[in-house]
Parts: C-alpha cells; structure tokens; sequence
C-alpha cells in the first residue's frame, strides 16, 4: 500500500495508518504496528512517524503503549468523537455540505425548543444582542450571514442535551468551514427586503425562545428552515453544492 501523495509526509502516514485500520479491519484495542515497523515500511524518517503519531493520538484514532507487546493500538473512540472524523473525511464528497445541511435544518426545531426550556436572563440579553447586530448589517451580504451564524451558535449553547448541542454545533462548523457568502441574484431593494424577511423569521424564534414555548420554539424553526434554505446565500468552496 502506498502513502497519498500531495500531502505534508506526516498526514500521509496518518492516512496510511488510518487504512491499515481499515484493510486489516481492526477493532478498538487490536494492534496496528509499532513506530519502527512503521518507519521500514514506509522509509520515512523518526521524526516524521512521532509526528503522525501525535497527529492521529490528537484525532483519537490511536493509543501508544511502551514496552515488550507494544506499539499503536485502535483506540475506543466515543460517537461524538467518531462524527467529528466523518464531517472531516468527508468534506471532499460532492454533495457532503448540502448533506449536512439537511441534517443541520432537521436538527433546528429540537435545538429551538431545548432552548427555550433552559434560557437564562443572560442567554435573552444575548440573543437580543445578537438580533440587534442582525438588523445593523441588513445591507451587507457577507456580515449578515455570519451574524446569522452566530445568533444560531448562541442558540445552541443554551440547550440542555449536549449530545444535540455538539452535534449542531460540529455541522454548523464543518458548513462555515467548507462555504463563502454569495451574493443572490437580485437588485439591491429586493436583496435588502430579503434580508428584512430573513430577520423577521429570526425575531419570530428569539422570542418564542425567550417566551419559553418550546412548541412555539419549535414551529418558529421549522418555518425559519423551511422558508430560508431554498434561498442559496452560501455556496461551499469545493462542492458547488448550494447552502
């Protein structure tokens, strides 16, 4: 098996490593080989195999134990670990952003009406922080979607099921990581009245959130969702694919 080309030496051998897993089929706690087994197989330098040890130890891919019997074995990696690598592998797929972005839309009625059973005077004073800054920047394109952005992140960081709250939130970073801002093709009156509505559907959800109406919460979002996605305002940078 050959190590990828194109990439830093030390990100191939972690690929390599990743498909011996995969090829072997080997399961959390089986061996995969020691440093130097590694090193004569590849014919890359000690320094360069610590390093993409390092690298798939930080990803959880992997322990390293010392010793007679040693060397790197599978790790056990819990399931918000295990997404987290997937939105990574798969961010080249063609269609990998609208995917998670139909996952992020079902996600937003769940995430809405959490919130609303958990905000705090803090997290209201936020959210209406968060709208006025919305409303400041109707008329620039780019600044008004990474408002939006931040008004949605608040919005998760308030709910009770962290296991809802880390997926959300690693689909909203893996989206903004892999898209830029478009511009819609419209005159600048009928872009700024599309901005205007879009604030409105959020102004609805603050306040359902703040009234603490999980229903109302809930039916607030899947109205925002429903009424914003056709609307492509962002584009992914290696896809095409619209957001």
């Amino acid at each position: 098996m050959a190590l990828p080309v194109g990439v830093p030496k030390a990100e191939a051998l972690a690929r390599y490593v990743d498909e011996l897993i995969n090829q072997r089929r080997l399961m959390p706690g089986e061996r995969i080989a020691t440093k130097d087994e590694l090193r004569q197989e590849t014919g890359l330098a000690r320094a360069t195999v610590n390093e993409a040890v390092r690298l798939l130890q930080s990803q959880g891919r992997i322990l390293v134990r010392p010793g007679p019997g040693g060397g790197l074995f599978v790790a056990h990696t819990d399931p918000v670990v295990r997404l987290g690598q997937t939105l990574l592998a798969v961010h080249s797929e063609p269609v990998s952003v609208t995917d998670a972005v139909a996952v992020r839309d079902a996600l937003e009625p769940l995430l809405a009406a959490d919130a609303a059973r958990f905000r705090s005077a803090r997290d209201i004073a936020d959210l209406r922080v968060l709208l006025d800054a919305m409303a400041d920047v109707v008329g620039d394109p780019e600044r008004f979607i990474r408002a939006n952005w931040r008004l949605h992140e608040r919005i998760a960081q308030i709910v009770g099921n962290h296991m809802l709250q880390t997926i959300y939130l690693g689909l909203a970073q893996f989206i903004q990581d892999q898209a830029v801002a478009v511009v819609p093709d419209m005159s600048a009156n009928e872009h700024t009245e599309y901005k205007k509505h879009r604030l409105y559907l959020h102004i609805d959800l603050v306040q359902a959130i703040i009234a603490g109406d999980p229903e109302q919460a809930a039916a607030a979002a899947r109205r925002h969702s429903l009424e914003i996605r056709p609307a492509q305002d962002m584009r992914p940078e290696q896809t095409g694919a619209g957001v």
